[in-house]
């Protein structure tokens, strides 16, 4: 239901509008959600259930974030990561929301190719900031995009402050990684790396080994069972992210 009303609102309804509207358009839909069997971390609310995708991934109603947005979010605050400079690629809009208007933050986010809301368009192989600027830098479904992967990695090390860290998460397969440079037309690329924009599929020993060339330290949070907090914030296992230590 949720994306048969999506799509034909999007289909209606410029973008520009939406984005604009989008929390209105939410908050008369999320209130039939309403309830106290689960909260969104993110938007606070109490919801009666959340919104199942045809993915089987679980909306928020009020804000739309999945349940990866809400993982990020109580990890980066368990981990007090929200102070100083934070730079985010290609925010999520519930993310994008709520950080833009956090106190104690300098919030720099970015999307190269204008399909997000945000405030820069920074070039990840070519970052037009100066070195040791961020105190946290948010990589989430990003690398996968990256033809030269570890160029954007130098460069997130370059301008990542030391003993600060990066949150980076892209689909992970088993094994090695998978790429091939001459596989270039969209539908091939959807045929083998599971989305016509991505360049390949990482395994998570293959980007933590990538990482570390890099100069990294890394470390793997794997959430493989779900705890019953866990059900009540909607956050979906198994489910992994990596974290890059300066």
């Amino acid at each position: 239901m949720y994306s048969f009303i999506k799509k034909n609102i999007k289909s209606i309804i410029s973008k520009e509008f939406l984005f604009k509207n989008e929390l209105f358009f939410r908050y008369i839909y999320g209130v039939f959600y309403l309830g106290n069997k689960h909260q969104c971390n993110i938007c606070e609310k109490k919801l009666s259930a959340f919104v199942e995708l045809d993915n089987e991934d679980l909306l928020c109603p009020f804000c739309g974030s999945l349940s990866r947005n809400r993982r990020l979010w109580k990890l980066v605050n368990e981990d007090k990561a929200l102070k100083g400079n934070l730079l985010h690629f290609s925010p999520s809009r519930n993310l994008y929301r709520t950080l833009r208007k956090h106190q104690n933050l300098n919030y720099f986010s970015t999307d190269f190719e204008n399909e997000f809301l945000a405030d820069n368009k920074f070039d990840i192989t070519n970052i037009t900031q100066s070195d040791a600027t961020f105190d946290t830098i948010i990589c989430y479904h990003i690398l996968e995009h990256i033809t030269n992967d570890q160029k954007a990695m130098a460069e997130l090390y370059r301008v990542l402050k030391p003993n600060g860290n990066i949150y980076i998460q892209t689909p992970f397969k088993e094994g090695d990684i998978y790429e091939d440079d001459s596989i270039v037309l969209p539908e091939e690329r959807l045929k083998h790396f599971g989305q016509d924009d991505h360049v390949r599929i990482y395994s998570v020993k293959g980007l933590k080994d990538r990482l570390e060339n890099c100069g990294f330290e890394t470390s793997i949070m794997d959430y493989n069972t779900t705890t019953e907090n866990d059900f009540y914030l909607g956050l979906k296992s198994p489910e992994t992210v990596l974290i890059a230590k300066k």
